[in-house]
């Protein structure tokens, strides 16, 4: 990956993106396979806000059938197959399983007609290309049965189970990284740590945008005929920031919140009711517990958002109430990350009740032709979001663009047909690494994993070992090589895993600031506070 603007401060395209989280690099491919000349910016790095505080599932979204919701449930489960398909290495089935308890009978037969409705419109999961990745329909499992897989599971009032599967996403960051590679192998132009200045407007119209390099201070100026606000939860700043602020255009916004502890249930997502009638999950994810997640309504401006020590201890309340043996202490709490959902659902009282429903509006009549909004959404249905935007790009433009082929094409590194026999070939290629080491290259790479190996064999160095997934210190030399990495918060939180189940350790640390700072010119200041950024990101919240 080249960061653009690190060498270009002008430049003409057919579109501009504003945002490079899932929403921005799904449209940057969309429209590059379509042959459009596609410039992307985003102020932070890519995927750093709300595509990388999820719950790193790919699904339906079960819950929306309450809302009667069928083609947003449809439409996400079609996604989850397409999905499975061009991003075999990142997407894996995984089975969920909701306790019924003898108090909520009534809840238990709708929830067995939802469970059915759920299997009819996913009637296509048999058919995904790798056979690793079909899912079996639902079950209804006994009280006993149900005990005996998940001891995490209350016995008190349990009548059973009923076990469903969906996809687990295990790397949303690097997912997002793989559309974004995906974008530049069509010509995009990606710059991460660029933020919008302004619009270039003649009159009412919208002719591209003036941008700051927050690396260099330095601004560029770049226009197209199109350019879309992906913000996400930003989306109506970037439009008040930059006009008078006559616009009808306010984003609520949903706090989500979750938290990585030792591991308390086994392999199953079990997904439980709280007493304020929303539901919470405990989730199988590298050896440990991912729990999550809230969902409050924001009021305060984005930037400010930080999660706090109340949403984690209400949290923990809420699983060690409704999971059997969890006693979960603050202390527990390995490492926590929070994020503003954008919804576009105005009309229901509670943000836990909004849809993930996604607009896509055109802001002619607030006078900014030439720019299109997006709201809303769910990071499973980005791609489909990304389709629905060129049809209307196509309109603007008054041309007719080639058809879609990104629902068929695999993404950058995931030409997969068969993961287990891949990770097979890749575990006879490279005997001299470690079963985990290949398994997690593997998955979090795929066919990319080829170039980490060969930098840690070219340089014993890079082939330590430095925890207990097997991550290596090459993966560390090629974020900074090829992935754009400009911080070390980059580097261990959205290019590799290394910090994203707590404090890797002091050593760890070092040894990845060392690579840093030699191939991005880092002088001892410069290391001392990149380090202490990342620290503070460990900490737990005292407020």
């Amino acid at each position: 990956m080249e960061r653009y603007i690190g060498k270009h401060k002008t430049g003409s395209f057919d579109l501009i993106i504003i945002g490079g989280g899932i929403t921005g690099a799904a449209l940057a491919y969309e429209a590059g396979t379509r042959g459009l000349k596609v410039a992307l910016f985003e102020k932070n790095d890519f995927g750093a806000a709300t595509s990388s505080a999820t719950s790193k599932l790919i699904h339906g979204g079960l819950r929306y059938l309450k809302n009667l919701e069928f083609g947003l449930v449809r439409e996400s489960l079609r996604e989850r197959r397409i999905l499975s398909d061009i991003a075999p290495n990142f997407v894996y089935p995984i089975p969920f399983m909701m306790p019924s308890y003898r108090k909520f009978k009534s809840r238990k037969w709708m929830l067995l007609i939802a469970m059915a409705l759920y299997d009819i419109l996913s009637y296509d999961k048999g058919y995904t290309m790798d056979p690793t990745k079909r899912l079996p329909h639902f079950k209804a499992w006994s009280r006993s049965r149900t005990l005996a897989t998940e001891h995490c599971v209350k016995p008190q009032g349990l009548t059973g189970s009923t076990v469903y599967y969906d996809c687990q996403s295990i790397f949303p960051e690097r997912l997002t990284l793989a559309f974004l590679k995906s974008a530049e192998t069509y010509g995009a132009r990606l710059s991460n740590y660029a933020q919008m200045v302004s619009f270039i407007r003649e009159e009412h119209q919208v002719k591209g945008i003036l941008v700051k390099d927050l690396i260099t201070g330095e601004e560029g100026r770049f226009t197209a005929p199109v350019t879309v606000n992906c913000a996400g939860p930003w989306a109506d700043v970037v439009i008040k920031s930059t006009t008078t602020g006559n616009t009808k255009h306010n984003i609520r916004r949903s706090e989500g919140i979750h938290i990585v502890t030792r591991k308390i249930c086994e392999d199953h997502a079990v997904t439980v009711m709280t007493k304020q009638d929303r539901h919470i999950m405990v989730m199988p994810w590298r050896g440990h517990s991912l729990i999550g997640t809230t969902d409050k309504e924001y009021f305060g401006n984005p930037d400010d958002y930080k999660v706090s020590k109340a949403s984690i201890i209400g949290l923990l309340e809420d699983i060690n109430d409704n999971f059997n043996g969890a006693d979960l202490k603050y202390e527990d709490v390995l490492f926590f990350y929070g994020g503003l959902r954008p919804l576009a659902d105005t009309d229901t009282e509670n943000s836990y009740e909004s849809s993930r429903k996604y607009e896509v509006f055109d802001n002619a009549d607030e006078g900014l032709d030439g720019l299109f909004t997006v709201e809303g959404g769910k990071y499973t249905t980005s791609r489909q979001l990304a389709v629905d935007v060129l049809k209307k790009i196509q309109r603007k433009l008054k041309t007719n663009l080639p058809k879609e082929t990104t629902h068929k094409q695999p993404l950058y590194g995931s030409d997969i047909k068969n993961m287990e026999m891949f990770l097979s070939e890749l575990r006879n290629g490279y005997p001299d690494f470690s079963t985990a080491t290949v398994e997690y290259l593997g998955k979090n790479y795929g066919t990319e994993s080829h170039a980490i190996f060969q930098l840690a064999r070219k340089n014993s160095n890079l082939a330590e070992v430095l925890n207990d997934d097997g991550e290596i210190l090459a993966e560390v030399a090629y974020a900074l090589q090829k992935e754009q990495a400009l911080t070390l918060s980059d580097i261990l939180f959205r290019r590799t895993g290394i910090g994203t189940l707590g404090n890797p350790g002091d050593v760890v640390i070092k040894k990845t600031v060392v690579l840093a700072a030699d191939y991005l010119n880092w002088d001892e200041a410069k290391r001392k506070d990149e380090i202490r950024k990342v620290q503070q990101r460990f900490m737990l919240p005292t407020v």
